[in-house]
């Protein structure tokens, strides 16, 4: 599955941005979809997964209130609602398709070009 993710740029704290993820190519209902991100110099951190159904969906609890995930089968697009977000949400934001069920434990299976979101205070 090949996935294309835009929406990312720079932002001050307290706005919003939404992201997008088109996928092509592959048989989706095979997959989890969602979001991970990685700033400079730290681990990749899980952000959230959704079902290709909709119905079932996980938000990293780090973000929990202010980050929204939500899919679009018809469009075979995933989108990350971020909210008031904050310097520390500063990061590459990179679509992702996760195997397993939806959760902090989805599997990582494969991913796009990342976006980056960059927060000033």
């Amino acid at each position: 599955v090949q996935l294309q993710a835009s929406g990312g740029g720079l932002v001050q704290a307290g706005g919003s941005l939404r992201l997008s993820c088109v996928a092509s190519g592959g048989t989706f209902s095979s997959y989890i979809m969602g979001w991970f991100r990685q700033a400079p110099g730290k681990e990749r951190e899980p952000v959230a997964t959704i079902s290709w159904s909709g119905d079932n969906t996980f938000v990293s609890p780090s973000v929990r209130d202010r980050f929204t995930v939500s899919g679009d089968n018809a469009q075979n697009t995933v989108y990350l609602q971020m909210n008031s977000l904050k310097p520390e949400d500063t990061a590459v934001y990179y679509c992702a398709a996760f195997r397993g069920v939806v959760g902090p434990g989805a599997e990582l299976d494969s991913w796009g070009r990342g976006t980056q979101v960059t927060v000033s205070s």
